[in-house]
């Protein structure tokens, strides 16, 4: 065996245990004890008080925000600060929010496509419970692929459909990556990612509806280099919340992020029967 062999094989060991480990966290975080396996309701507050089952309170919203009024044998907590009778949380920015704790259960309380919502995350729900990890297909190293990325001169702002019918969100989008597969040269629209130069993508393919769910897979991007360059590795393509529960307000793609190609890399659709999973995951 050569050199390079050698290092060849140690680079493709390196790249098959970063990948288990990427989705042990992936998985980690969906089921931790107030993740999105825990959420048992998504309710939009209206200007009617209203109350909701286990759910302290009685909430409403208006032109000045969110309000929670607890009767004398109610209390919840905000950052570690007890809350009696009647309490003003003010307005809300767009994918802002706030958690009030009431026992085990946390309630989640924000702002989604422009609706003040509540969201109870409780660790006992039973989808938390039956969670037995997610699935994907092989990982192959085929599937990271060089991509140029071209920012735009400035944000454009671009409107995507949600998982929730009828809710819209507004995300500027910062760029395009271009990239080549199958002989093809396509593109994906970049919107930023949740650290300062990365980048998230979100996307579906002609395996959606098929073996990866038919809405929206997203996946993040290294901030590229100085030349634009990065690698878009799809063996990192995960699903959204949305996949997983009735109860999240997960972004849709972005109509020019519809890939005429089959992305047979990163995460399976969780509904997907168990044989099937068996015979692409092995």
């Amino acid at each position: 065996m050569t050199i390079d062999q050698i290092t060849e094989d140690a680079e493709t060991v390196d790249f098959h245990r970063d990948w288990q480990q990427w989705r042990l966290e992936h998985d980690r975080a969906l089921a931790a004890p107030h993740g999105f396996l825990a959420v048992t309701g998504l309710h939009f507050l209206t200007a009617d008080p209203t109350s909701f089952a286990g759910v302290p309170g009685v909430w409403r919203t208006d032109s000045a925000g969110v309000h929670v009024d607890l009767d004398e044998t109610e209390t919840v907590t905000l950052e570690g600060r007890p809350i009696f009778g009647h309490h003003d949380f003010g307005v809300l920015a767009e994918r802002s929010g706030v958690v009030v704790e009431s026992g085990d259960v946390h309630i989640e309380v924000a702002k989604r496509g422009g609706f003040d919502i509540l969201r109870p995350r409780d660790p006992a729900n039973p989808r938390r419970a039956a969670f037995s990890g997610s699935t994907a297909f092989p990982a192959d190293p085929d599937w990271v692929v060089p991509a140029l990325f071209a920012p735009f001169i400035k944000p454009r702002p671009t409107t995507v459909g949600a998982a929730v019918e009828g809710l819209e969100h507004v995300y500027d989008a910062v760029g395009e990556l271009t990239f080549t597969r199958a002989g093809k040269t396509l593109s994906l629209v970049a919107f930023p990612g949740h650290t300062d130069g990365e980048l998230l993508v979100l996307f579906t393919d002609e395996t959606a509806g098929v073996t990866t769910y038919p809405a929206v897979r997203s996946l993040s991007v290294p901030a590229p280099d100085a030349d634009g360059e990065v690698r878009l590795d799809f063996n990192r393509a995960s699903n959204l919340p949305c996949a997983h529960t009735p109860y999240a307000t997960c972004p849709l793609p972005p109509i020019e992020n519809r890939l005429p190609i089959a992305v047979t890399a990163g995460e399976l659709d969780p509904s997907l029967d168990a044989e099937i999973v068996e015979r692409i995951a092995g």
